[in-house]
């Protein structure tokens, strides 16, 4: 016997904020506007770096049609089990983390901001977590969230700047934090090569 349908189950509740994020429109990063909210994004590649070829193409004809990173943006106390957080004005939460990943790219001396979009959707704090984890599994993990790791990360603090460089470091050179890291064992043709067979498997 088939399972009754359940709005308000986990996953459908996590499902429809996902497939809503999907309903935005998709702009340029160069040109999204400050807005208030906490939420969801997704960013999209259509450059010309060779490693991203099979998934900028894609974006090329389809605009939004395969993410490369996956992530979300929570109000400040929304850990803190504030049962009035949902009341609460958060400010420009999820633009702001955008912006962040907008500084990355710029940075970074084989991408250009020019080639990447943006999907956002503000949604209430309560969600936000959920969203995410369900964007990610129903785009196939983007190969930001998965193959190469640390574009969301942040500086390491003082003390710690023995650790290695983040295979997005790696891939991507140009933070100025990340150069005075370790080097990876794997080059950056190990990397592109992970990145064509992910992306072949899954498009």
């Amino acid at each position: 016997m088939t399972k009754p349908f359940d709005p308000l189950d986990y996953d459908n509740l996590g499902t429809s904020i996902a497939r809503a994020l999907e309903e935005q429109p998709v702009t340029p990063l160069v040109n999204l506007r400050r807005f208030d909210g906490a939420g969801v994004y997704a960013l999209y590649y259509t450059g010309d770096h060779p490693a991203y070829e099979l998934l900028a193409k894609m974006n090329r004809e389809h605009p939004g049609s395969w993410a490369i990173y996956i992530g979300k943006a929570e109000a400040e106390n929304n850990r803190k089990g504030d049962p009035d957080q949902a009341l609460k004005p958060v400010g420009p939460k999820l633009f702001s983390r955008t912006q962040k990943h907008r500084k990355s790219i710029e940075a970074a001396i084989n991408l250009a901001v020019a080639d990447f979009q943006v999907r956002a959707l503000a949604v209430a704090p309560t969600w936000v977590s959920m969203a995410e984890i369900v964007a990610i599994r129903l785009h196939n993990t983007p190969v930001w969230n998965k193959v190469v790791d640390g574009f969301g990360g942040n500086a390491p603090g003082a003390g710690r700047q023995a650790g290695k460089r983040s295979r997005w470091d790696t891939l991507h050179p140009g933070r100025d934090y990340a150069e005075n890291l370790g080097d990876r064992s794997e080059s950056t043709s190990d990397i592109e090569q992970e990145i064509r067979e992910y992306l072949r498997a899954r498009l």
